[in-house]
């Protein structure tokens, strides 16, 4: 027992340090993110520009999600965790190399075809631009420049998952910085219009790919030109594969719906798809710097836990991740609703990024922040069932919230406009975080569900308390004292309401001596 008990604790701890150098990297990537918004957002507003850049991106971006990051986290991941692990070294590296042919096949092909049917693919997302030519074009013109982007970031996430499956995080993990600075300097450079933009896009997956290459090639890959489509490694990632195409597909679905009711310029005004892009960019802020940062980390723990004859310490690794992405969402959900405006104004505020700009995007914001929980805890649940080997249900589940989003969309952008439309997607998302919670809680036998329950109560008493200190110091002074005193006034209330993931965090990141 006192054995399973050090490993357990050598796995977190290994977890915590990932988590950090991810959250690390995230963290630069977002910052250089925020600025690329900035600069997008003070050249062009949310007016014609902006909105293309919003339309085009988003397509390639579905392919991203689609054959990228969820097809990586989902089956990727944890079948070559398994080779690595249980297999010898060549039987690993060759089905890495049967996987990057088979990606190049259909990276290639999507690719193409995007291209030739950007007219058509725009029509369908953005069916509220064709009332507009020139908005029409522009965001055609742009999608066809930056279609290629879905060949380079493809293969850049393979790179990441091979890495991450050998528990190698950091280049990765800091490769998409380079598409950030990229943009922001071709934007500056090449001024307004979809020429900066879809340059610095296309440079930037190209330099995404370049970083991870020398990795992979010290770690021992050697490509090779080669199919082999019965092997069952590849057959494995196959089946695991085509369920979380269909729930990455439908979680694209939903952002498309919001694209679909935010082009709608006669039912929520002007620059929807735009105010609902910069009020969701800060909302996954928080969610890409640790949610995501937890989740990729622990996904290779969570591989090697289920293995185990016991579900134990797989349940134990649960329980803190949800308690731990708690701790930050519940006190960043509480600042985002009561400071809206002077964070949209701050951020984003200038040039073209006028004052209706920032009051339509700060509205966004506050109900996006509505949900901001259910968003960061269900990327951890969904790990669990993906190593679980189960990405059928998180595609059921996704499947319901798609038809929960279209009718509350359709309800609610009358009477709320882009407020309604991200209103529709909190209650959404919370949606699926408890149906997934409650699924994962019967088939595990329970992972501590008391005790994520009363930390919630603690953790939300706390952020309560800090959500008045930020409200109070904000209107007699200004967002920077409203920031550095919510932050110290949320260390305090913590200590105050007993909220002990505030000692097992710092112990996990600074000292990593944190004893279950």
């Amino acid at each position: 027992m006192s054995t399973n008990k050090y490993s357990l604790n050598s796995q977190n701890q290994a977890v915590a340090r990932s988590a950090g150098v991810i959250s690390l990297a995230t963290l630069a990537s977002r910052i250089l993110g925020f600025i690329r918004d900035i600069v997008i957002a003070r050249l062009f507003g949310i007016y014609v520009y902006a909105q293309a850049f919003v339309i085009a991106f988003r397509i390639p971006n579905l392919f991203r999600d689609l054959v990228g990051e969820g097809a990586s986290n989902a089956a990727i991941v944890p079948v070559l965790s398994e080779y690595n692990l249980k297999r010898p070294k060549e039987e690993f590296w060759e089905l890495a190399n049967l996987l990057l042919n088979l990606l190049l096949v259909i990276l290639s092909a999507i690719t193409i075809l995007g291209i030739i049917f950007s007219p058509l693919i725009v029509r369908l997302i953005a069916p509220g631009f064709i009332a507009s030519p020139d908005k029409l074009q522009a965001t055609i013109n742009l999608n066809r420049m930056i279609f290629p982007y879905i060949l380079l970031i493809g293969l850049s996430v393979y790179a990441m998952a091979v890495l991450n499956s050998l528990k190698n995080f950091t280049v990765s993990a800091f490769a998409p910085c380079f598409l950030n600075i990229s943009i922001i300097i071709c934007s500056l450079l090449l001024g307004e219009g979809t020429k900066g933009l879809a340059t610095g896009v296309l440079l930037g997956g190209i330099l995404q790919l370049a970083v991870q290459v020398p990795v992979l090639y010290k770690k021992g890959f050697r490509p090779k030109l080669k199919l082999d489509f019965k092997h069952p490694g590849l057959i494995q990632i196959k089946k695991l594969m085509l369920p979380r195409l269909a729930s990455s597909g439908i979680y694209q679905l939903n952002n498309f719906v919001d694209s679909i009711f935010g082009s709608l310029a006669a039912v929520v005004g002007d620059g929807g798809v735009a105010v609902l892009y910069f009020a969701y960019r800060l909302i996954q802020f928080p969610i890409g710097i640790f949610s995501n940062a937890i989740a990729q980390a622990i996904l290779p723990t969570f591989s090697t836990q289920v293995l185990e004859d016991s579900h134990e310490n797989l349940k134990i690794t649960l329980s803190w991740g949800l308690r731990a992405v708690l701790f930050v969402m519940l006190p960043i959900t509480a600042l985002f609703m009561v400071l809206a405006q002077p964070l949209v104004f701050t951020f984003f505020g200038g040039g073209r990024f006028d004052s209706h700009s920032g009051f339509l995007t700060s509205n966004a914001l506050f109900f996006y922040s509505i949900g901001l929980c259910a968003y960061g805890s269900t990327k951890i649940l969904q790990c669990c069932f993906f190593a679980l080997k189960d990405t059928a249900t998180p595609a059921k589940i996704a499947g319901l919230a798609l038809v929960m989003n279209v009718i509350l969309n359709t309800l609610l952008m009358f009477p709320l406009k882009t407020g309604g439309l991200a209103l529709a997607t909190s209650i959404s998302g919370i949606a699926v975080f408890f149906l997934l919670f409650f699924i994962l809680g019967r088939r595990l036998g329970g992972f501590g569900e008391r005790k994520i329950l009363f930390s919630f109560l603690r953790i939300f008493a706390a952020s309560s308390c800090m959500a008045g200190v930020c409200f109070l110091v904000n209107r007699a002074l200004n967002l920077g004292w409203a920031l550095f005193c919510g932050v110290l006034s949320y260390i305090v209330f913590c200590f105050i309401f007993g909220v002990v993931e505030l000692k097992e965090l710092i112990r996990k990141f600074l000292w990593g001596r944190y004893k279950i």
